[in-house]
């Protein structure tokens, strides 16, 4: 009797703990799958900024220039463009620096050039091959370009006047929705003859600057 009895409790106590485990399995599942299909994301705020909704440009710059035979100085200048679409536009610029005596005349020991300053200006094209933005920290994006440009002018040093073609590239940076920051490098190419020979100079140039959009 006692055996039969024992024998009935094992068999209740099989049944009820696999009772138990097949209804608590659909709720372990359940909880599993939520959170696999709805994890808590933190969404991030990004701030772009974007370009005026106007297309003119000026600005100012200031750098370096080295002028072939006359020396590294300092050259500073000023620009205005009109931005004809996403892509292109047309610059106007005009800079100034002196330079100074060449090693001609430092040996010879007589002035060739009598005005040390050299002035250019002239009209360019530029082109914007890689428009995107530039990321500072996890918050903030700028929109930027990096560019080509190229154009022809004018050179006046040494009493002369002389047709100039100057190719380059250049970054800008956009801080808000009316400043940019840019770094230009610019080749400004052209012929003189003051050393008693006539000669293809290429005089080049590193300037960052500021600029507003209106």
């Amino acid at each position: 009797m006692e055996s039969r009895i024992r024998v009935l409790f094992l068999k209740a106590a099989a049944t009820l703990a696999l009772v138990t485990s097949v209804g608590i399995a659909p709720l372990v599942l359940a909880e599993t799958s939520e959170q696999v299909v709805r994890p808590e994301i933190e969404r991030r705020e990004v701030h772009e900024a974007d370009i005026d909704t106007e297309d003119f440009e000026v600005g100012i710059f200031g750098g370096l220039m080295n002028v072939e035979d006359f020396g590294t100085n300092p050259v500073y200048g000023a620009r205005a463009a009109y931005h004809v679409s996403e892509y292109i536009f047309v610059e106007g610029a005009y800079a100034r620096t002196s330079t100074e005596e060449s090693s001609a005349e430092r040996l010879s020991g007589f002035q060739i050039v009598s005005d040390r300053d050299l002035d250019y200006y002239n009209l360019s094209f530029g082109f914007n091959i890689l428009p995107g933005e530039s990321f500072i920290g996890s918050k903030w994006a700028f929109t930027s370009d990096f560019y080509v440009i190229g154009g022809a002018g004018s050179t006046s040093f040494g009493g002369n006047d002389e047709f100039t073609w100057n190719a380059g590239f250049g970054y800008r940076l956009l801080v808000n929705d009316w400043l940019a920051l840019r770094v230009d490098a610019r080749d400004h190419v052209f012929n003189v003859d003051l050393l008693g020979e006539s000669k293809t100079n290429h005089n080049l140039e590193f300037t960052g600057g500021l600029s507003i959009f209106f």
